[in-house]
């Protein structure tokens, strides 16, 4: 059945995409391509009072509202069917105060712009490892990526934020005003109201040494017991992903390589000379190849944006791991060789160091005496290999679950509300209380859905 949107275009100065329109299909499409959903209409908001009026809207009608920045949610929790999809892709400016070490992001900006534009003033803010993800998303579930050891998770570079609340109004917060807000966005995943602007602090990180070794899918176990020890062990300058894939069949992999299943470790160390620890690290094992080299941390940070365009499908699940036992290894040593297709992968990040000097209950992430999150991505262009790649991210990450501390980081999961209440773990109860105050209705609810305190 339709649902009517008329009048919400006069209601907002941006443009406003409904069914009937030529670039509805277009307009709609999310970059997981196993979400199919039909919004009723999408807003592409122009600035908050553009948000505060569609929002108001929304509620006014009855519609439920997702918010979109850069559609990458696994889950699809960026759309809604036959609801409001605020879409926040055209407020991405980037102001970068090189004196302050401070950037001013908007809520749609993309990662791959924001670290050109810290890049030309020799700086870098800590964010994801695919560039086409959106600030907004990645942000409120925390941010991991390459420099999480060194430099913290995203949350942890988060001075300030703009954001439109569930009834319209737009406040300002930060560690003093609006703390209790200022806390739940730090990991609360984008229950608490819409974040049309992020302030980050920034480093002055220009280039890193960075790459992956790759080994012989045969040594998945021992290259695994020697990371487990060696890199928690290692200077936080130095991180690195532990990681099952199928060598990408282009440019600059040797062809007698291409889509051979490989173990392997993307490294990466801030600055262009060679540490001691990195130098040891390379040195271990017998690699299949060695692709480190100097690289400015831009490129580096979208190096796998054209191995994963939007459009594939995709499966994907995530858990929190303090250790790697030799059980779990043998899980690993198990699915990482059963992935079903050339672009499925398994990712272990380590998020120790920085990130783990940031107490439990500082921030609403809850999980910082994890020393990986782990994801398992089942992913394909091709629709037909949906269930394929479902059942082997589902089997694998509950073979792991034993072995891991449960829950699972908000942004590597899709739509099962049975598993939320773990992803935020000790910080649960205080979020709903905070969830109760912002978001008493739940407008705020097509997300990793945090139901409001009684």
């Amino acid at each position: 059945m339709a649902v009517s949107v008329e009048g919400l275009t006069s209601a907002i100065k941006g443009r406003v995409v409904d069914p009937a329109g030529a670039d509805y299909d277009e307009s709609r499409a999310l970059y997981n391509a196993m979400i199919d959903k039909r919004p009723a209409a999408i807003a592409y908001c122009t600035d908050e009072a553009d948000v505060a009026a569609a929002l108001r809207y929304g509620v006014e009608h009855g519609l439920r509202i997702a918010v979109r920045g850069g559609g990458h949610n696994g889950g699809g929790l960026g759309s809604v069917d036959d609801g409001l999809v605020i879409d926040l892709s055209q407020m991405n400016a980037i102001e970068v105060d090189a004196g302050a070490k401070m950037a001013r992001v908007g809520g749609g900006a993309l990662l791959k712009d924001v670290l050109e534009a810290t890049h030309q003033e020799g700086l870098t803010v800590p964010v994801g490892i695919i560039g086409t993800t959106g600030v907004g998303g990645l942000t409120l579930g925390g941010g991991v990526g390459h420099l999480t050891r060194g430099l913290g998770l995203t949350i942890d570079n988060l001075v300030a934020a703009t954001v439109v609340l569930a009834d319209g109004s737009i406040v300002q917060t930060d560690s003093e005003r609006e703390p209790d807000l200022f806390w739940a966005l730090r990991g609360g995943g984008g229950n608490f109201g819409v974040v049309t602007s992020f302030s980050f602090r920034c480093h002055p990180v220009t280039t890193v040494l960075a790459g992956p070794v790759m080994y012989d899918i045969g040594d998945a176990a021992e290259v695994l017991a020697w990371y487990r020890d060696f890199l928690p062990a290692a200077p936080d300058e130095l991180s690195g992903f532990f990681l099952f894939a199928s060598v990408p069949p282009a440019p600059p992999f040797p062809e007698e390589l291409h889509l051979r299943k490989v173990c392997g470790i993307a490294w990466t160390q801030v600055g262009e000379e060679e540490s001691a620890a990195l130098r040891d690290a390379r040195s271990f094992g017998t690699p299949l190849l060695d692709g480190i080299a100097p690289v400015p941390l831009p490129a580096w940070n979208t190096a796998f944006d054209g191995l994963y365009p939007p459009g594939d499908q995709w499966y994907w699940r995530g858990e929190f791991v303090r250790e790697i036992s030799d059980e779990a290894i043998a899980v690993h040593a198990e699915f990482g060789p059963a992935m079903p297709t050339w672009k499925s992968t398994m990712h272990l990040y380590a998020i120790d160091g920085a990130a783990s000097r940031v107490a439990n209950d500082a921030t609403a992430w809850s999980y910082r005496d994890a020393v990986w999150a782990g994801v398992f991505a089942g992913v394909d262009p091709d629709p037909a290999n949906a269930g394929a790649i479902r059942d082997w991210s589902r089997a694998y990450s509950d073979a792991i679950k034993p072995h891991a501390m449960g829950g699972g980081y908000v942004n590597f999961h899709m739509d099962e509300p049975d598993r939320v209440r773990g992803m935020y773990g000790a910080n649960y109860d205080r979020l709903a209380g905070i969830k109760a105050q912002y978001d008493p209705d739940n407008v705020f609810n097509v997300n990793q859905n945090i139901a409001p305190a009684a």
